[in-house]
């Protein structure tokens, strides 16, 4: 193959095969929960060898730590509206999208149950953690790059992902426009 065939396939083979295993992944969760299936199992759902998964991936708690904050990093971007409380509004419809679609169940579930399963779990809710306060810290840095009183990070999570994330997990009601905003204006 010469490089202007390659230049066409962005991504290619690998980009395909990781989007594969991803949405297996999310749909084992789905259908039988954290901790009920095997690297065999993605593997088969996929279409693609085991060995390939271990290649890539090393172990299935990495590989569930991959799809995870992929989901956090692809799916809730962090916006930039010219204030804190349209990007905190905007944020927050984002986030309810995600955590309420077709999908979103599934991953926060897997967010969750990666935090209490040994070291490597541990390690893995960790970095969702992490990865979750560093977008924020970011949207709340600009806020008071522009003036703008913002609170802290842990603020944001308090009162606003962790109530959407509770109703949620508990089936507590949906995410309407207006709980969402009520959210936010009780923060700022």
């Amino acid at each position: 193959m010469d490089e202007r065939q390659r230049a066409r396939r962005p991504g290619g083979r690998s980009a395909r095969v990781g989007a594969q295993v991803h949405q297996a992944v999310t749909e084992l969760i789905r259908e039988h929960g954290y901790g009920n299936f095997t690297v065999g199992e993605v593997a088969a759902r996929a279409g693609v060898a085991d060995s390939s998964i271990y290649r890539r991936w090393g172990s299935l708690e990495a590989l569930l730590t991959d799809v995870a904050l992929t989901r956090l990093n692809t799916r809730s971007p962090m916006p930039d509206t010219g204030s804190l409380a349209g990007d905190l509004r905007t944020y927050a419809a984002n986030v309810a999208r995600e955590i309420t679609g077709p999908d979103g169940p599934a991953v926060l579930h897997l967010a969750v149950a990666l935090s209490g399963h040994g070291q490597q779990g541990r390690q893995a809710g960790d970095d969702l953690r992490a990865e979750r306060m560093r977008q924020l810290q970011s949207m709340l840095d600009r806020a008071r790059e522009r003036g703008e009183h913002a609170p802290d990070a842990f603020g944001v999570l308090d009162h606003i992902l962790a109530p959407m994330y509770i109703r949620v997990l508990f089936g507590m009601g949906p995410l309407t426009p207006d709980y969402i905003d009520g959210l936010v204006d009780r923060l700022l």
